[in-house]
């Protein structure tokens, strides 16, 4: 699976930085998250619940970042066992650049999957990631931006 997108955040872009290295920040926006937990400065230990159409399973996983970039860009390493529903992992790239009074934030990222997870097809996986994706972003903005 691939996706690409871009945001526009009402938020400098150094603020915007500091809340996507914020852990609560974080755990909040992502959906079904029940754990993210800074374990250093580059890894996080991650859980949460998701349901892929008729699969729902609690992942357990981790968080790298690398090629960090502060307050630009960096990449993702992750990966995550949901037990006999499969795994999944991936990577991806966010970069962000100030646009106007805000910032920009680009992603791509790559993921794959296994297990009961594989057997389900791409394109529930891709909707269900894509709709993950939407949700954060909504979060987020509403999250961090302005009052």
């Amino acid at each position: 699976m691939d996706m690409t997108g871009e945001q526009l955040i009402p938020l400098g872009q150094q603020q915007v930085w500091e809340a996507l290295n914020d852990p609560a920040i974080l755990k909040d926006c992502i959906m079904g998250c029940d754990v993210l937990e800074k374990v250093s400065d580059t890894e996080f230990k991650v859980g949460l619940v998701a349901a892929i159409g008729p699969v729902k399973a609690k992942f357990a996983g981790k968080l790298l970042l690398l090629e960090m970039n502060p307050p630009n860009s960096y990449a993702l390493a992750f990966e995550g066992s949901g037990g006999v529903a499969g795994f999944g992992k991936g990577t991806a790239h966010v970069s962000l650049a100030p646009e106007g009074e805000g910032t920009k934030l680009s992603y791509t990222a790559k993921a794959s999957v296994g297990g009961k997870l594989a057997q389900i097809g791409s394109r529930l996986i891709d909707g269900v990631a894509r709709k993950m994706a939407e949700d954060f972003f909504k979060k987020f903005n509403a999250r961090v931006g302005p009052k």
